[in-house]
């Protein structure tokens, strides 16, 4: 099946879709480089399922297309089909097969002839192999996860769509999907991830993009993207809980958030840590803890799409 590796891997031209008054997804307009691991991050409700069915043409944009390596999902819907793997948020697999009957059928929905040597692989890899008689109704929740990637791969798509893959399953599974995922993507697979674990994102996605209300808010490198806050953050553990915010502390600009036992700061500069907490200090105000980190994906992410419980004074 031959396809264009100059052309985007995936390429999102000004798609939307609205259920009734809702703007599900709006005015969307994205590409995905070959060989990429994209992160695409929202709250629930921003978009991002809609946005995964149009791509794989589940669901109809009203406006706008969508391409995969050049092939329109659309008009050329065989082939951009055959060449993206979706693995969706909510399990759906088919009861009555077992583990071995669903994955050597599953490359026969996409016309494809069945490859007993890959199809071992990706046993193995998944840790299948001892499972593979059993009806997948019996499977444990994240058996049929680890099925579910089997067989969003058994046709070796050349575009990987991970849909929240890692939601309630066990530290072991994360840590040996994320492995498998870093090895196919070095062996030229694209992968568009979207999860609410945003550690994961931070180490895995080099470019990411903010979905907010249907709405892109975000699109940069994730160094970018963690650079946008600036400085550092001082956070200050308190030995007495605050039962209200004092004065001076409502009119700082500098402090970002704020809780009964713990201060956030922005700090930027030379001798702004000394300075923040002399002022602590003449405000008669006990430090128990002081920690210093950079600001991270979550913390960018709260601003951006306005969920993150921030002193009002320092929103933009």
């Amino acid at each position: 099946m031959p396809f264009t590796m100059t052309a985007a891997a995936l390429k999102i031209d000004h798609l939307g879709k609205r259920f009734g008054a809702t703007a599900a997804v709006d005015d969307l307009s994205l590409e995905i480089a070959p060989g990429e691991i994209f992160g695409l991050l929202g709250p629930n409700g921003a978009g991002k399922s809609t946005t995964i069915n149009m791509i794989t043409g589940v669901t109809r944009p009203q406006t706008g297309s969508v391409s995969v390596f050049g092939y329109d999902n659309r008009r050329q819907a065989l082939i951009a089909r055959r060449l993206v793997g979706v693995m969706h948020q909510e399990i759906v697999i088919d009861h009555f097969f077992t583990v071995r009957q669903a994955i050597r059928i599953h490359v026969g929905y996409y016309g494809l002839p069945d490859d007993p040597g890959w199809r071992a692989t990706l046993i193995e890899r998944l840790g299948l192999g001892p499972h593979l008689a059993k009806p997948l109704r019996e499977l444990s929740g994240g058996m049929k996860r680890r099925f579910m990637i089997a067989k969003a791969m058994i046709h070796k798509p050349r575009l990987l769509i991970l849909d929240e893959p890692t939601a309630g399953v066990d530290i072991e599974l994360r840590r040996s999907l994320w492995e498998f995922v870093r090895e196919i993507n070095g062996q030229g697979t694209t992968v568009l991830l979207t999860t609410h674990y945003l550690e994961e994102a931070e180490k895995m996605c080099g470019r990411i993009a903010i979905m907010n209300r249907g709405r892109l808010v975000a699109l940069e490198g994730k160094e970018t993207l963690l650079n946008r806050l600036g400085g550092r953050r001082l956070i200050v553990t308190l030995a007495q809980p605050l039962a209200t915010l004092p004065a001076a502390l409502a009119e700082d600009r500098s402090l970002l958030s704020w809780d009964p036992d713990h201060l956030t700061f922005a700090v930027a500069g030379p001798g702004a840590v000394g300075e923040r907490l002399r002022r602590l200090a003449l405000g008669g105000l006990h430090i128990a803890d002081l920690d210093m980190r950079k600001p991270d994906l979550e913390e960018v992410f709260l601003q951006l799409t306005g969920n993150g419980n921030h002193h009002p004074a320092a929103e933009p």
